[in-house]
């Protein structure tokens, strides 16, 4: 159901029982034929929660002016050139078409032709269509044609639905856009060895569970299907990666770099500080100190899911 209110709409879905809807009510200003359109696209169970993303300030802003801003500041991207790859249905570069300065140019990069058309009605929308553009990606493993040199990437929330051989091949092909000096930002994506796997299960130790294993469990899973592939699971986000992993396959000239602004210090501090704010704080606090405690006695930053700043150095 839609109805309005002054100049915004309450939209509502009311689902089945037992069905799962990721985000029930929204009060959104996105017109009646904006919110049809993200319908048609994104299928009742997931529409709101899409429509949100950008209208939040709690959802993809947050995590933006976290894993982003407590690397370099907001200014500093004047004048930039932006990949936002895996920008889906465009609310991500919308957000950060807001953040950033005016003259920063974000060019967004996907491979569904429907999100892309979505993602050009969404930035028309917010008005941003001048500094935001939106190209389909061929095949998922290449960038488009002449798309050119970028002075910053953002690789948001995509790294853990690639499979091993996408990550192989891809990223080094998009580090080559990355100009030598630039930075390549990783966030959302969860850490491979941490002991609940925080992404698509929430169960404890199916991280060190051999893939044989790994598989037949997340069968049982109420939201998999007993007959899923495993790389219909690798695909949702089942596996996330290490740091060292992804320095690896970018190669010699990637250095990981160390948050420096806002208060942060170190990654557990940021995941803290993205974390805090939803539910559970105290547990979250004890989590914050327990992570420290293991990187005391081990030299391992162990956190749920991890927000990369990687620079290129100069050959």
């Amino acid at each position: 159901t839609i109805t309005p209110r002054g100049d915004r709409r309450v939209v509502e879905v009311v689902p089945k029982a037992g069905a799962f809807i990721a985000r029930r009510r929204w009060e959104t200003r996105y017109p009646v034929a904006l919110i049809e359109h993200v319908l048609a696209v994104k299928g009742e169970k997931s529409f709101l929660d899409e429509i949100a993303r950008d209208e939040d300030p709690a959802y993809v802003e947050h995590h933006i002016r976290w894993d982003v801003f407590s690397y370099d500041a907001p200014e500093s991207f004047a004048g930039a050139r932006i990949l936002d790859f895996g920008s889906g249905a465009g609310a991500s570069s919308v957000v950060l078409a807001r953040l950033l300065p005016d003259s920063a140019r974000i060019v967004g990069v996907e491979l569904l032709e429907q999100h892309v058309a979505l993602a050009e009605r969404r930035v028309a929308h917010h008005g941003v269509a001048d500094r935001v553009a939106f190209h389909r990606s061929p095949d998922g493993e290449h960038l488009p044609e002449g798309i050119g040199q970028f002075d910053a990437i953002v690789f948001s929330a995509v790294f853990e639905h690639l499979l091993p051989a996408e990550r192989r091949t891809l990223l080094p092909r998009i580090w080559a856009h990355l100009k030598p000096g630039g930075t390549l930002y990783l966030d959302q994506t969860p850490y491979r060895w941490f002991p609940v796997e925080t992404h698509t299960t929430g169960w404890p130790l199916l991280n060190y569970v051999p893939d044989p294993l790994a598989h037949r469990l997340v069968r049982l899973h109420p939201r998999s299907a007993p007959d899923e592939s495993w790389e219909s699971m690798l695909r949702r986000g089942v596996r996330g990666g290490t740091p060292s992993q992804v320095v690896r396959l970018l190669g010699p000239d990637a250095a990981l770099r160390l948050p420096s602004r806002q208060g942060v210090r170190d990654p557990i501090d940021l995941w803290y500080r993205v974390s805090a704010s939803a539910r559970f704080p105290a547990m979250k606090a004890a989590m914050r100190a327990g992570m420290r405690l293991v990187r005391a006695a081990t030299g391992v930053v162990m956190v749920p899911s991890m927000a990369l700043a990687i620079g290129k150095r100069a050959r």
